[in-house]
């Protein structure tokens, strides 16, 4: 039988998928609820949010304010990592409807002597719920409403703010309603803020010839600080496969002295939980870990789960693999790529809870042993997703610092899932997107569609997978515009980092997204001393970035018009308003762009603004609500903070 209540709650929101799965934020960060709550007839409701934080026995609220047909809005803050809960509840308020008849008959000059004594049950009704000076106003005020001689004074106090306060901060929830539990889980600030750089440790030798090791890495983590990196990505650092190991430029046959893809992973050396010997020890690569955690940098491991045909799974868990009516193990394949390589592993494995486990443990194990609190996660959408949710939540229970980054480059509501199931920030479509339009409409996809509440999006301009045209042989005006896009229009930024900054982009060959040479499958030696205007620049950005509040989070943007569809510009602002910058972009690499801005006034709040550019010094007046830029390819952006 339904519950006896007059309220209906509906529409309640932030929410995903009817609350199958959490909302995200960061340590903070406040959560805006809105519902639609109404009742049957014209009685007064009130309505609130009550929300705790799972660790938590007693629930806080806030009241809920009302706007217009039946909305109603209240913000609360998220203090501690973890999982909050929160919901909303509504009730009619028999007091204040009261009180709020009352008065009406009173400014009609009708008598309310019956109506004072019914205000009066609702006055002892919480009597015992009072603190002492209020105990002892309401006290007063039964006895003004059961007396004929205080009738005036109790016609007074009925239309008071004293008394509406009163039941306001005390209401008796008779018959009242609550929507669904729905949950939020908070992050630490890194999950909305980080600055990755990717090289591979093989490749950090200072030798030419010679493969790199975690030590020659160490050499090289003040150059990474230095450049304003936080974040520093290796991919797989464990054994490689000697059985099918591609050779240069992804051939078939290894030659003699070929290193092989660190994405094939294990062979008689180990597996999942070892590390590559030419590149040290695991003692190595934690006292790696403790220098770059010295350094205010974090390394995130790569957490690819498959095998090269002689990793000691293969042998030892024969059943986590898929074999072939042959006798075969069928290896990966993305036609008309091929990956003989690697074998994926077979999900559907009858043995699944045991894989699960073996999974987990080998996350748990670097995580435990070796500090590790980043993971990049490998195509994590050739895994089941339910998979995903168990194991970023098993992750967390222990270890809530821990943040995974999904490379998934794929379907959308593919992607989307990975989110919802709890990856903390995921890789986007930026790398693609590069007219005004393409990205304007991207970046207000991304923050002001449902997607705000749960996907984290992390721009990258290039990976080692992904060439992309657009800067396949473009100028340097390509590459900084692509970084300064990348790192003002998302919190979350990275790069593959070398090969970027040195505009290394040859591509395999015509038509084809693939470099060249790529590092995936040959040690390189690069001179780690060149310094040049993008490794200047990268530096500037990411220097303003840890500086400006603003840039700190992704989604409180604004696109503003300009007059040239080669200029973009956009406007950001943290939640409190107290730190603006705007963003001018010239994405023409051969000419100079020249545009009229509008700045946002109705944003902003007014007309007259300085700004000062942050990358050059210099300032400027502006007096109108369209103002004049002009960017040469040679510095094709504007970086500007707002002084009102």
């Amino acid at each position: 039988m339904q519950n006896q209540t007059r309220i209906i709650i509906e529409n309640v929101l932030p929410q995903l998928n009817c609350g199958s799965f959490a909302i995200k934020r960061i340590i903070g960060q406040k959560i805006l609820v809105s519902a639609d709550v109404f009742s049957d007839g014209h009685d007064v409701i009130q309505c609130c949010v009550k929300f705790k934080h799972e660790s938590e026995a007693n629930w806080q609220e806030v009241r809920m304010t009302p706007t217009h047909n039946d909305e109603w809005f209240a913000e609360f803050q998220v203090d501690k990592q973890g999982k909050y809960i929160y919901f909303v509840e509504g009730w009619v308020d028999y007091a204040l409807n009261w009180q709020h008849g009352t008065e009406r008959k009173i400014n009609d000059n009708q008598y309310v002597k019956s109506e004072l004594l019914e205000g009066a049950e609702y006055v002892r009704a919480i009597l015992n719920t009072v603190d002492a000076s209020e105990n002892e106003y309401l006290n007063r005020l039964v006895y003004y409403f059961a007396t004929e001689s205080e009738y005036d004074n109790a016609v007074r106090e009925t239309t008071s703010e004293e008394l509406i306060r009163i039941f306001k901060k005390y209401p008796v929830r008779f018959l009242q309603n609550k929507s669904i539990d729905l949950e939020v889980y908070v992050d630490r600030k890194k999950a909305l803020f980080s600055t990755w750089y990717e090289f591979f440790p093989r490749s950090a030798s200072e030798e030419d010839g010679k493969h790199g090791t975690f030590k020659d890495c160490e050499k090289l983590l003040p150059r990474v600080a230095e450049m304003g990196f936080d974040t520093l990505y290796f991919p797989p650092i464990h054994p490689i496969g000697e059985v099918n190991r591609k050779g240069r430029n992804n051939a078939t046959n290894a030659e003699y002295g070929d290193v092989g893809s660190p994405w094939g992973i294990g062979s008689h050396h180990g597996g999942h939980k070892s590390s590559h010997p030419e590149l040290g020890s695991i003692e190595d690569f934690k006292e790696l870990v403790r220098k770059a955690q010295d350094l205010g940098i974090e390394i995130a491991m790569d957490y690819a789960l498959q095998a090269a045909p002689d990793h000691p799974y293969v042998k030892d868990f024969p059943q986590w693999f898929k074999w072939r009516p042959d006798g075969t193990v069928q290896y990966a394949e993305n036609p008309p790529k091929k990956y003989q390589d690697i074998q994926p592993i077979y999900f559907e494995s009858s043995d699944w809870k045991n894989l699960w486990k073996e999974l987990l443990d080998v996350a748990l194990f670097w995580i435990e042993e070796c500090n590790i609190k980043i993971y990049r996660v490998d195509n994590p959408h050739t895994k089941p997703f339910y998979f995903w949710g168990w194991l970023i939540s098993e992750i967390k229970k222990k270890h809530p610092d821990v943040l995974f980054l999904a490379e998934a480059f794929t379907r959308p509501k593919i992607m989307n899932e990975l989110a919802k199931q709890g990856f903390s920030q995921s890789y986007t479509y930026f790398t693609w997107r590069n007219s005004k339009k393409e990205l304007t409409e991207y970046v207000e996809e991304l923050t002001q569609s449902e997607q705000k509440e749960f996907y984290r999006p992390n721009f990258w301009p290039n990976t080692p997978d992904i060439n992309p045209f657009a800067l396949q042989n473009g100028n340097e005006s390509v590459h900084l515009q692509k970084y300064f896009l990348a790192a003002t229009l998302s919190s979350n930024v990275g790069i593959y980092g070398p090969v970027f900054e040195y505009m290394v982009s040859t591509p395999m060959a015509p038509g084809k997204e693939e470099y060249l040479n790529s590092e995936k499958y040959q040690c390189y030696k690069w001179d780690w001393s060149i310094q040049n205007k993008l490794t200047t620049l990268i530096t500037k950005i990411n220097t303003i970035r840890k500086e400006q509040i603003s840039l700190q989070q992704t989604n409180n943007i604004v696109f503003c018009n300009t007059n040239n569809e080669q200029v973009l510009a956009y406007y950001k602002f943290d939640d409190d308003m107290q730190n603006e910058t705007l963003m001018v972009v010239s994405l023409d690499a051969h000419n100079i762009g020249k545009a009229m801005i509008r700045i946002p006034i109705e944003k902003i709040g007014k007309q007259h603004i300085q700004v000062s550019d942050l990358i050059t010094g210099n300032s400027y007046s502006w007096d109108n609500e369209w103002n004049y830029v002009e960017l040469p390819p040679e510095l094709p952006f504007h970086l500007f903070k707002i002084q009102k």
